[in-house]
């Protein structure tokens, strides 16, 4: 698994240590990451998985590195980590709320399938063999997506050297076609990067456009100062969607930015509360 993953467990171990507990979000994030970290040691990527042409003629194509065809999943591990992350959401319903108990007593091969996966991988509707609320039904692609997220992160991790972050350039991942939830300006020159949702790549992005609808009418775009002027919410009035960004200029040492991600909870909020969405 990134290294990266590791040092977040670290600092949050040595959070706890500190203030002797950690907030609940957090608690239960660290025990995400360690059934991730768990079945992350178990993936096996085949390498390389392209050449360097194929990598530059998909780029040119804005075609991302790994489709659902690429993608390797050994189905018993994947349904193992899908059996431990829900149940740690079920453990939590603090923060996400009640499980139907018709899902827990599915089977993990009747929710994690070719069929299931394909879908989610496609941003189209999960159908399963259950009726489920909006809620529930939110739920369930969070778990999809903490379960996928390991075999994501691998092949990611394998493949990364192969971006060319200047022909890039897209509002999705070059790696894995996710959106991006997070962005980061660079130490050096403030330039803007986006994190992906589903894999953690990360990827050059023009500063005033927005990564989601491509507006780049700079009278509709805007971003909100965090309470901490480390922070930024980007906005944009076309398609009311934001942006969580951490301003690296600001920062003494190193930023986390998938741990970032979970420990501004808040700045999601303030965006809903002014009416602006989350990536789809």
């Amino acid at each position: 698994m990134p290294a990266r993953l590791t040092r977040i467990i670290a600092r949050l171990e040595e959070q706890e240590k500190t203030e002797g507990k950690l907030p609940a979000l957090l608690g239960f994030y660290r025990q995400l990451l360690e059934v991730q970290n768990g079945v992350g040691h178990k993936i096996t990527v085949p390498n390389p998985l392209f050449t360097r042409e194929e990598a530059k003629d998909r780029a040119l194509k804005g075609q991302p590195l790994i489709g659902y065809g690429e993608l390797a999943i050994d189905w018993a591990l994947l349904r193992q980590g899908y059996r431990e992350t829900a149940a740690l959401y079920a453990q939590h319903a603090d923060l996400f709320g009640e499980l139907p108990a018709g899902l827990l007593a599915l089977t993990p091969s009747r929710v994690v399938n070719a069929r299931t996966v394909r879908a989610w991988y496609a941003g189209r509707r999960i159908v399963l063999p259950l009726a489920l609320d909006d809620h529930a039904r939110a739920v369930v692609g969070a778990v999809f997506a903490s379960a996928l997220k390991p075999f994501l992160e691998r092949e990611a991790e394998a493949l990364k050297g192969l971006i060319d972050q200047e022909t890039w350039r897209r509002g999705y991942c070059p790696l894995c076609g996710g959106n991006a939830d997070f962005a980061s300006l660079a130490r050096d020159t403030g330039a803007r990067w986006l994190l992906c949702a589903r894999c953690d790549t990360e990827w050059l992005f023009q500063r005033l456009q927005c990564p989601y609808c491509g507006n780049a009418d700079q009278n509709r775009l805007s971003f909100f100062a965090g309470d901490s002027p480390n922070y930024r919410l980007y906005v944009c009035e076309a398609c009311h969607h934001y942006l969580k960004a951490i301003d690296l200029r600001q920062v003494n040492g190193e930023a986390l930015l998938p741990l970032e991600r979970v420990m501004t909870i808040d700045l999601d909020m303030q965006a809903q509360e002014k009416g602006y969405s989350p990536c789809a």
